[in-house]
């Protein structure tokens, strides 16, 4: 059996917020892989980064305030 590769891969993804008050981490290192025909499904607490998960990894958020400050996401092999 050929092991498959990974379609989306994100590896510690860090994502933070300049604000007044100093920097907030949204999202602190999160890491996942998914292969072909794999879901997955984010859940969690209100303010537990969800959101900004998805839209760091879609370029969708401002910066600044927002900055995706380290990690590395790719989808069949190409660098988002």
């Amino acid at each position: 059996m050929l092991s498959q590769h990974s379609i989306l891969k994100v590896e510690n993804i860090v994502t933070r917020f300049r604000t007044q008050e100093g920097l907030v981490y949204a999202v602190n290192g999160i890491s996942f892989e998914l292969k072909k025909g794999e879901l997955l499904g984010v859940v969690g607490e209100s303010g537990a980064g969800k959101s900004v998960t998805m839209m760091s990894l879609l370029k969708l958020l401002p910066i600044p305030p927002a900055e995706i400050f380290s990690g590395k996401a790719t989808f069949e092999g190409h660098d988002l």
